[in-house]
This record gives structure tokens, sequence and C-alpha cells, in this order.
């Protein structure tokens, strides 16, 4: 176990958080959380895991294993700096850099140059040969002033969003104006804690878009949906992608033509662009989580979108799963959705 810290994304107060601890429950794990900090969560884990948690999430930008924090303070962090350890961190002849991140304008005393400055000065007195390489350096170290808090560390990873922009609704073969963005759908799978191999479900899957973020996982997934054009669609963008999906299949929801998945994740049909043949949302969601009760294995998870207006976490426990948490996305001043967890009996 070593201490790890991880820059999250500002865009969403709770998901990165829960993704990151969905990930490392996902492929087993052991953590232990020692600290939430603004875009800055700090635990215990095996510095291994940082691979999961690189190859899977949407919200995390940086991994780092910690080496210490402080209080915001010059003098502190420099203190610090002077008694830490860094021979197993960095050798001698080896080319580094130091980076610092600044969060929501905190600390303004503090100059992000001028510490970046002082703490690398600080590296090369402590290791001698070493040399500072701002544009290819073979180790970076990376701090965070938060909360009036520096946390400072070896960057293990940095996570591009560059590929999650390429993936959007609109960069798709097949566009459709209900479709969730890239980045939200990863999360959302995510928060179902899929093992690679597990068969996911999508039984609103229109254009695919959680499925194609299940299928780069390394999941397999089977998507049901009322109308044959957006299956259509949706198989397009599937294999545009290079996954070859278990079925896509033109089903109720309410009336799943199979009997066993892992997993299910999806964003029922909402808004005036979707269509709900005819019954609300609350009726949809209702009829779909009474119908799959004996779908999943035990303990298994349904990652759910829905307006807030409709409650969903309401309706999951009416239906006999268990309500494990709930995160409220904000899209524009009519729609704020909320994405529920449920667990299955």
């Amino acid at each position: 176990m070593a201490r790890l810290f991880f820059l999250l994304s500002g865009e969403h107060q709770t998901l990165p958080v829960s993704e990151v601890q969905a990930i490392l429950e996902a492929k087993g794990h052991n953590y232990r959380i020692l600290e939430k900090l603004t875009q800055v969560l700090r635990l215990e884990a095996d510095p291994n895991s940082v691979r999961a948690i690189r190859f899977r999430s949407a919200m995390t930008r940086i991994c780092c294993r910690e080496i210490f924090n402080c209080d915001a303070q010059l003098s502190e962090i420099l203190t610090n700096m002077c008694s830490a350890s860094l021979e197993e961190i960095i050798q001698g002849g080896e080319s580094f850099a130091v980076r610092v991140r600044r969060v929501r304008g905190v600390t303004p005393q503090l100059t992000g140059v001028e510490l970046e400055r002082k703490l690398g000065e600080q590296i090369l007195e402590k290791i001698a040969k070493t040399k500072v390489d701002l544009t290819n350096p073979k180790k970076t170290f990376f701090g965070v002033l938060t909360e009036k808090k520096f946390v400072f560390g070896l960057q293990i990873a940095e996570i591009a969003t560059k590929p999650f922009s390429e993936r959007r609704p609109r960069r798709r073969l097949v566009f459709h104006p209900t479709a969730m963005p890239a980045k939200l759908a990863r999360v959302m799978v995510n928060l179902a804690q899929p093992k690679v191999g597990d068969l996911i479900l999508d039984p609103f899957c229109g254009t695919a878009g959680i499925l194609i973020e299940a299928g780069l996982m390394g999941c397999r997934v089977i998507g049901f949906d009322a109308k044959p054009h957006m299956l259509r669609g949706g198989l397009k963008n599937l294999l545009h992608y290079g996954i070859e999906p278990e079925g896509v299949v033109v089903a109720d929801a309410r009336h799943p033509p199979v009997s066993n998945v892992d997993c299910i994740v999806t964003d029922p049909p909402y808004g005036r662009s979707a269509s709900t043949l005819g019954m609300s949302t609350r009726r949809i969601v209702e009829d779909f989580l009474a119908s799959v009760g004996d779908m999943l294995p035990r303990s298994r998870r349904i990652c759910m979108a829905s307006p807030k207006s409709i409650e969903i976490a309401e309706a999951g426990e009416e239906a006999g799963f268990k309500h494990l948490e709930s995160h409220f996305v904000y899209v524009h001043g009519s729609l704020t959705r909320e994405i529920a967890v449920f667990e299955s009996p």
C-alpha cells in the first residue's frame, strides 16, 4: 500500500470521487480514503491500481504517488520538501520537471512558477547529477494547491481528455440530439462496476453511446431499443469504434428478451427529442425496473440516468433494488439529470 493522490475533473462535485472508488472496487483493489479535497482525492492503495484508473476513468486527470502534504504556506512546503526522502524516487542522472496546479484560484499569495522553481532547486540539491528538463523529463513532480493545502508527489499517469471529445455525439457516424456525452457515459459504466468480459445491457441504447464506452473498456455489450432506425444507427457507431456487440435487438425494455446479464447501464428516453411511445418517463422507468429483478446476479449493479423530477431512487427501491448513491448533473434550465446506482438483492 502507498499513499496516492488524484487530481480530479472540476466539472462535477461528487462523480469523480465515486468513479475512482467504483473502478478500484471493480478491479478488487483494497484502498482507504485519507482525504477528500476540492478536485483532489487522497487515499492508500496499491500503486498498481493506478493502471486501472488510467485505463478506465473519465473524470480523473492526473495520478500521483504522494511524497508529502502540508498547509499551503511557502515555509511549510519548503520544510517538508527538505525532509522528504527522494532517493527511491529519482536517481542521479535522471531529468525532471516540477509542475504546480492551483484549484479554483486558492492561495493567490503563492506563485506557481516560483514554487516550481524553489522545489526544483531543492531536488537538484538533494539528488546529485539530476537536471531539469521542462520539455521531455524522465520524471515529473506534481503539486496541487487546494483548500489552503498543498499536496505533492511523483506523477504516475496523466489521462488525456481528447479521446472523449473525439467520441462526443456529434463526432459519431450517427448523431441524435438526446445522446449522452461520452465522458458521462463512461462514468456511468464505471459506476456499475463491470469487469472485463462482463455482459453489459443498455435496454434503451439509442445510438449506443453507453455501449461504446463499455465496449472500449473490454466488456461485452448488448442493446435494445424500440426504434429500428435507432438500432441501425447504434450498430454503425459500435462497428465504427471496432466493437462487435453480442446483439442489438428491437425490443420493449419492459419485456427484455434476455434472462441474464452482469450489469445494466442506461439512459431511458425523455425530453422533446426522445420517443417515449406515448408513456411517461416515470412509467417507463417503473415498468422496466419491475421487469429486470431476476436478470442480474446478486449484488450486481444498475446505473440509470433520468430527470431529477422522476425520482428514480424511489422507483428503484420500490422495485426491490438497494439504492446505493445518486448524483445530480445540471444540463440546462429545465433539465437536471439524476444518475442513480442500484444493487440487485
